[in-house]
């Protein structure tokens, strides 16, 4: 069964940049959109940012112009590269590939936490 791989996450001091991967661990023919979440602690998780099998990207409000999401069609791997982190930018981060003919994938999560 493919499963989700998630690296990069750590602990960053305010201001600072991580920059997140995320690659399956088999080959998938029906990714649509690949995905990044969040969820701090206490709160809901949220959507950071996606993007589609066309390049199309979106992102939160509280992130644009800061983070960027890129993906690797050719190795089933979508990148986040975080720069001016925040405080509120801690939690514990997930990403998602969104298929058009089963389920979608979810990694387990991968920390990150930044210092003020």
């Amino acid at each position: 069964q493919v499963q989700l791989v998630e690296s990069g996450g750590g602990l960053v001091q305010a201001g600072g940049s991580l920059r997140l991967s995320c690659a399956a661990s088999g080959s998938i023919f029906d990714i649509n959109a690949m995905g990044w979440y969040r969820q701090a602690p206490g709160k809901q998780r949220e959507l950071v940012a996606v993007i589609t099998s066309g390049g199309t990207t979106t992102y939160a409000d509280s992130v644009k112009g800061r983070f960027t999401i890129s993906r690797d069609n050719a190795k089933n791997t979508v990148y986040l590269q975080m720069n001016s982190l925040k405080p509120e930018d801690t939690g514990v981060y997930y990403c998602n590939f969104r298929r058009v003919y089963a389920m979608d994938l979810w990694g387990k999560g991968t920390l990150v936490t930044v210092s003020s």
